[in-house]
């Protein structure tokens, strides 16, 4: 089956709203109905927008930073916050939780879901941890998941409860006090820490098992973990394209691998440049960072049009729930042109395809529509958030299962 057709079969409801006010129902009245959000969370990272929401910005930083603000919220519904504990962190006793705080609230306002990354990880550790003892490493950890879990509770309910520990046990690059707890614990003792911690600090949080590696050694993490009964809300899977673009076969191949766990998988952190790939004789992305890394025309058609196969490849497969690019503008990972926006926030073509499927062909805009006698509308929608709205009045519904589905919309008496 095409990838347009199954989008079709996994992502859209063929639906009969009923509307009603005042248990009777709204009969042979033409109302408009438009779609408030999609189910399916777009993503992308909101590092770059604290300054903004914490209110630092004046002059020409402010209007840039309003700029991107702009273009970011026209497309996406899903942010991630940053969490790297040594930049969170940097002198103990003093988080950065004001400014983050303040734009998770900036983003759950815009009503943008948002998610932290990550609890534990190996990198971007604080300096103050190293002359710790492990069990005094292991408690401040512990801390740490508890605190931000507790402080961010209501606005930040979902987390990379821990990020790439496959590799975590074993990391060389620079000295680090969480490898050296998992090195002593195991892989399997360090993730029960940060997903029972994180779940005692909030039990109706939504913790994710966050990697890159996509090998067996990934999938046997996972089994040792779910034969733990250790509790996993997701899988996420990492898919940073700066040596090419995977292709529908090779993702499709590692989404049904690992959605066989029957667990929603999130694609958490995915770039494809839009200039010279990077060589493939290289096994650490980290090592190839140039002073200047340029987009091209010619990348940018190419960006384009592997941009638009990946999302509609992800949204072909009913276990992906999430898709987060990795960044909305050039030049925040890695020195990358991976962004959809250029340096000066000017949109790629990439942008405005994925705007075309995202608000466009995956969505519907404000539509009259005639009630029958029962007050009944029969139409076909992607899964999401929906409005009716009828002169002065209006009521939400959601459509949150494929197929045929029937719910009710209660405008006011």
């Amino acid at each position: 089956m095409a990838l347009d057709d199954l989008i079709k079969q996994n992502r859209t409801a063929d639906a009969t709203v009923t509307v009603t006010s005042g248990g009777v129902p709204v009969a042979d009245r033409q109302v408009v109905v438009a779609q408030k959000n999609h189910k399916f969370l777009f993503g992308s990272i909101g590092f770059e927008f604290i300054p903004l929401a914490a209110g630092e910005l004046t002059g020409a930083e402010l209007e840039k930073a309003e700029l991107h603000a702009s273009e970011w919220l026209a497309l996406f519904n899903f942010a991630t916050l940053p969490f790297y504990w040594g930049r969170f962190e940097p002198e103990r006793g003093k988080p950065d939780t004001k400014r983050v705080l303040a734009a998770a609230k900036w983003f759950a306002q815009k009503g943008v879901a948002i998610k932290g990354h990550p609890l534990c990880w190996h990198t971007v550790q604080p300096d103050w941890l190293l002359p710790l003892s492990n069990a005094d490493i292991l408690a401040a950890q512990k801390a740490r998941i508890v605190r931000e879990v507790t402080d961010f509770r209501g606005v930040i309910d979902t987390w990379d409860a821990i990020n790439e520990a496959v590799i975590m046990p074993i990391f060389e690059n620079g000295e680090n006090g969480i490898t050296r707890i998992c090195w002593e614990n195991g892989r399997v003792a360090t993730v029960r820490m940060a997903f029972e911690t994180a779940r005692q600090a909030n039990p109706e949080a939504f913790l994710l098992l966050n990697d890159f590696d996509m090998s067996s050694a990934f999938e046997c993490l996972i089994e040792a973990v779910l034969e733990a009964g250790i509790k996993i809300d997701a899988l996420g899977l990492q898919s940073h394209m700066h040596q090419g673009y995977w292709g529908e076969e090779k993702t499709l191949r590692i989404v049904d691998r690992f959605a066989r766990y029957g667990l929603p998988i999130h694609f958490t952190e995915t770039t494809i440049v839009s200039g010279h790939l990077m060589p493939p004789e290289i096994e650490d992305l980290n090592d190839y960072q140039i002073p200047d890394w340029p987009t091209t025309p010619e990348g940018e058609a190419r960006q384009a049009d592997e941009v638009v196969r990946h999302y509609k490849t992800l949204l072909s497969h009913p276990a992906v729930e999430a898709m987060t690019y990795w960044d909305s503008s050039d030049n925040a990972w890695l020195g990358a042109p991976a962004g959809l926006l250029r340096k000066d926030l000017s949109p790629k073509p990439s942008y405005e395809a994925l705007l075309a499927l995202v608000k466009g062909e995956w969505w519907l805009k404000p539509t009259t529509m005639t009630t029958d006698a029962q007050g009944r509308l029969r139409f076909s929608g992607f899964l999401g958030e929906y409005e009716v709205v009828d002169g002065d009045r209006r009521t939400a519904f959601k459509l949150d299962s494929k197929g045929a589905t029937s719910v009710e919309a209660i405008l006011p008496v």
